[in-house]
């Protein structure tokens, strides 16, 4: 397995449904409209290759010097377990810099997870849930 990591493109929606529904993530792949949106309005994208084909992805949204929201970090079933979740995150990390906070919501699933790449868990946070 030869896994590539990009970040100077966006992969066309129909690639990052596939993986989406691949992968497990709860998102709204029956929408594809709002998938495009979802990543027009990023402006962080780090992708994972085997190939041609999309195995990982992780979105973010940021200012580049104080905070970074990682709104989702997808990899295929089969590729997972072998560490391109982990960097993934780390890509994101270098290139949002040091000074950036790197923060997510996690699915209940995958709370194990986070604190196994770096994350500390924090108990003070606040959501407003989307209505749709």
């Amino acid at each position: 397995m030869n896994i590539t990591y990009k970040t100077d493109i966006t992969p066309d929606t129909q690639q990052i449904i596939n993986l989406y529904d691949s992968s497990g993530i709860n998102r709204p792949t029956s929408d594809q409209a709002r998938i495009a949106n979802m990543y027009a309005n990023s402006n962080l994208v780090v992708t994972a290759w085997d190939g041609e084909t999309l195995v990982g992805i992780a979105r973010s949204l940021t200012d580049f010097c104080y905070a970074c929201y990682l709104s989702d970090l997808a990899v295929r079933k089969e590729y997972q377990v072998a560490g391109i979740g982990r960097q993934l995150i780390a890509l994101t990390k270098e290139i949002i810099g040091e000074q950036t906070m790197l923060l997510l919501l996690s699915a209940p699933a995958a709370m194990d997870y986070y604190p196994k790449v770096g994350f500390e868990k924090v108990e003070n946070g606040f959501m407003i849930k989307r209505s749709r």
